[in-house]
């Protein structure tokens, strides 16, 4: 039993493996030639290339729960198209015993997808996107991303941030309690020391009940709850972001009052991967225990694609969808996964 076990879980994990490299490949030409496109005399061609080498472990971690789909259709596949399933079962191994045999290489994926998705993709992904932001604003004095926070009655926009706790093109607009706006100013840069941030040549424009009136100072001394963490938070998209500070910024967001439907549906996103994985492999290895038993590669394979499609499709219907209604973020997450684990345990208990 145990060489039947290690041949089907290494049948399986080399499939899934070469999946894998295959999409990101793939995605790695596709991604730096369209990097290439937006290269300037800052934005050099080996910074393109460089950005993609630091984007490559959040694209890692997208991919693998649908490689682990694609890869177990195929490896399975494959032992069904030799009729080797076909004499394991006669061997007197059931579906069940199967079943966890293609599901054990596909824990290694989840565990790998894991720890890249919370200590290395979003470490990398913000020094990539970083990099990025202040060459493209070293270039234009503008940055390509808009990025926004509020505080209490005050309004903040920044142009770029490094992850030393330097932001460059700080604007701030603070308003009175009836909502209109008592002054703004820029900052050409701002840099972090002992917990609060200290501003250099700042123009700021004053509007009184009868007047406006603008001064420009050299530097002052700004508090605020902002810290270089959340700056950096700011820079990249829900998704590309840790766990632990995924926590850590609707935390701050529940202190200010503010919405963060849009930061907890990426929490719950992320800490449900290893089951959102579980459930696509379940699905594929129900597949070819009935459905998918006696087609070709290429169908197996094609289904895969479309059923990780559908996947996504639905989550990304759901996501926003829990925004909008208002219903909670977990439940918009899990629908799908249950979806799958349901078609999955149906299949399986019919091939029996």
């Amino acid at each position: 039993m145990g060489k039947i076990t290690s041949y089907v879980s290494r049948t399986v994990f080399m499939a899934i493996a070469l999946t894998l490299l295959v999409f990101l490949a793939l995605d790695f030409i596709f991604g730096l030639i369209s990097q290439l496109e937006n290269v300037n005399e800052h934005y050099t061609a080996y910074e393109a290339f460089r950005y993609m080498l630091f984007t490559m472990p959040r694209r890692l971690y997208d991919y693998i729960p649908y490689t682990c789909l694609i890869g177990c259709l195929a490896g399975l596949g494959l032992l069904a198209s030799s009729s080797e399933l076909v004499i394991i079962r006669a061997a007197g191994v059931s579906v069940k015993r199967i079943a966890w045999m293609a599901l054990r290489p596909a824990l290694v994926f989840i565990l790998l997808a894991t720890i890249v998705g919370e200590f290395v993709a979003p470490y990398t992904e913000q020094m990539a996107d970083n990099r990025r932001h202040f060459l493209r604003y070293n270039a234009t004095q503008k940055a390509p991303q808009n990025m926004w926070n509020r505080e209490g009655n005050e309004f903040m926009y920044v142009n770029a941030v490094l992850p030393n706790g330097v932001v460059y093109g700080l604007t701030r607009y603070k308003f009175n309690d009836q909502h209109q706006l008592q002054s703004a100013s820029f900052s050409k840069q701002a840099t972090y020391q002992d917990n609060y941030w200290q501003e250099e040549e700042i123009s700021i424009t004053y509007l009184d009940k009868d007047s406006v009136r603008t001064e420009v100072i050299p530097s002052r001394r700004w508090e605020t709850n902002l810290t270089p963490t959340l700056f950096n938070i700011l820079v990249v998209s829900p998704e590309d972001i840790s766990m632990r500070n995924l926590h850590y910024y609707i935390d701050y967001l529940h202190k200010q009052n503010l919405a963060s439907s849009t930061y907890s549906l990426a929490f719950w996103k992320k800490t449900l991967q290893p089951l959102t994985t579980a459930a696509l492999v379940l699905v594929a290895i129900s597949f070819i225990f009935g459905p998918l038993r006696s087609v070709t590669m290429g169908q197996r394979i094609f289904t895969g694609v479309v059923l990780g499609i559908g996947f996504m499709l639905l989550q990304r219907l759901l996501g926003p969808s829990s925004l909008v209604f208002g219903f909670p973020p977990l439940i918009a997450v899990m629908i799908p996964i249950t979806l799958c684990v349901v078609l999955g345990v149906y299949l399986l208990d019919r091939a029996r």
